[in-house]
């Protein structure tokens, strides 16, 4: 039996809160893609692991593994669901990596659990391939998200629309702690259950919230800056998430379940993808809004943990989410400054960026494409927007920002050059990558893999990656494919 050093905390302190499972078998699993470089980082045996495709099928349990599936709630597009749960994944257990971090390995597609609502609890191989290189290209571009360990193929079919293959996703998480896990027992009324989470949210992720004179109000505050933080920095790459459901936000401030997610071409503020948000709810523009109502919906589970007084607890954290807007901005002006070159902060800094992004909506400028030549020509840049005149004035204003600053000119470019990759998993990619795979051609997967780890080379064998869609490549919808 496969030996991995489990140590499963969740499992062993938060009893009752998830149901033991195990995996089901499936027929014939075959490893398609093994993340070494994250199993190093782990402290895995990689030789051991490199093919080991029954282990990441579930067909075999590692030694010391202690499956289970976690129970949460979620407000799902604003509608509250009191149960969810881990339907179609199974939480292996936890490793101590090579940093001392603990990391939760978690398998996507492993069969049904007690969660499962009538679904198979399998995965589709396309999601898996799209949720395999959207984690790892946000964690390339140094934006805090689950990784990506594995996929096997099942051999078996999952039936959807249309039927496809069967494969299961090994994903890494900080946690899988989600703010519908918190809604789960608030619903339930179980404050002791609330508690015990708390405390162990604390204790794994935010420990200086122990020395606070309220410690659950300090643990509020500490998932708030995470999250504005975080979602500053989807907005720095056009990063559309297409599900900000409660039950879909990491309490760890990582980006987590990769489903009808998209990068932006042109810059539209406005734009959604995803198939099933038919009003536009979790838009490009809207995702800080969601994100500090989300929030909202965490601070009603601690209200009775801050104070026993509710009128007090409402008081504190409301004044809490109300500092929401202020550091998101904050972490988004931080985030652009950098993406056009600007070291020091001066008032009229958003008004400037603002401006440019105006003029990149209203010339259909491709969002990627149109930073990086900022950062290294003029002219390239300039030819992209139809209204020259309108990017001169801009770009006057620009240089005279510029002259305030005091970094050199090669200082600037490389600040610049590190804000704003050159390569992206853009949607018409990773449809090309998936409708390959489904004719069982894996090399288009791999290629798109390995360009996807190094965002921000200027890199002749991936120069094809660099460019924007055609218009007849254009993808207008993505989706979730559970």
């Amino acid at each position: 039996m496969t030996q991995i050093p489990f140590d499963n905390s969740y499992h062993r302190e938060l009893e009752g809160l998830y149901l033991s499972v195990v995996p089901t078998r499936v027929s014939a699993p075959r490893m398609i893609k093994f993340n070494e470089r994250l199993a190093v980082e782990l402290g895995l045996d990689v030789d051991a692991l490199r093919n080991n495709a029954a282990l990441f099928s579930g067909n075999d349990l590692a030694l010391g593994s202690q499956p289970l599936a976690m129970a949460y709630a979620g407000h799902q597009f604003g509608n509250f669901v009191p149960q969810l749960g881990d339907g179609r994944a199974i939480l292996l257990g936890e490793v101590i990596d090579i940093k001392g971090k603990r990391r939760d390995i978690q398998l996507k597609g492993a069969g049904p659990t007690p969660f499962s609502r009538r679904g198979d609890g399998r995965a589709a191989l396309g999601p898996v391939l799209r949720e395999y290189l959207v984690s790892e290209a946000m964690y390339a571009l140094g934006i805090p998200a689950t990784r990506a360990l594995a996929v096997v193929l099942t051999g078996d079919m999952v039936y959807r629309q249309p039927p496809a293959p069967g494969a299961v996703f090994t994903r890494v998480a900080a946690s899988h702690i989600r703010v519908g896990t918190f809604q789960f027992f608030a619903a339930r009324g179980d404050i002791g259950a609330l508690k015990r989470l708390a405390d162990y949210v604390i204790e794994r992720h935010y420990p200086s919230s122990n020395q606070a004179k309220r410690p659950y109000l300090a643990l509020f505050e500490a998932i708030l800056e995470a999250q504005a933080s975080l979602i500053a920095r989807w907005m720095s790459v056009g990063f559309i998430h297409g599900v900000m459901n409660t039950d879909n936000m990491a309490v760890s401030g990582e980006t987590i379940d990769f489903g009808p997610c998209a990068f932006m071409d042109s810059y539209d503020p406005g734009k959604v993808f995803s198939s099933i948000d038919e009003h536009g709810r979790y838009a490009f523009s809207n995702q800080p809004l969601v994100a500090q109502w989300n929030l909202a919906r965490l601070a009603e589970t601690l209200l009775p943990l801050i104070d026993e007084d509710a009128e007090v607890a409402v008081g504190l954290v409301t004044s809490l989410l109300e500092t929401f807007s202020e550091r998101f901005e904050g972490h988004w002006l931080e985030a652009y400054r950098r993406k056009l070159g600007l070291t020091i902060a001066e008032d009229g800094d958003k008004a400037l960026i603002d401006k440019l992004l105006n003029l990149m909506y209203k010339n259909a400028v491709d969002f990627p494409i149109g930073f990086r030549n900022l950062s290294e020509s003029d002219a390239k840049v300039r030819e992209m927007f139809i209204d020259h005149q309108a990017f001169d004035v801009w770009q006057d204003e620009w240089k005279a920002r510029l002259a305030l600053e005091p970094t050199s000119t090669g200082e600037r470019a490389e600040i610049m050059r590190l804000a704003n990759p050159v390569i992206i998993p853009r949607n018409h990619r990773i449809e090309e990558v998936i409708a390959a795979a489904l004719l069982g051609n894996y090399e288009p997967f791999h290629r798109l893999s390995a360009a996807l780890e190094r965002p921000f080379d200027d890199l002749p064998e991936f120069a094809d990656y660099q460019k924007p869609p055609l218009t007849s490549e254009l993808v207008t919808q993505t989706f979730c494919g559970t």
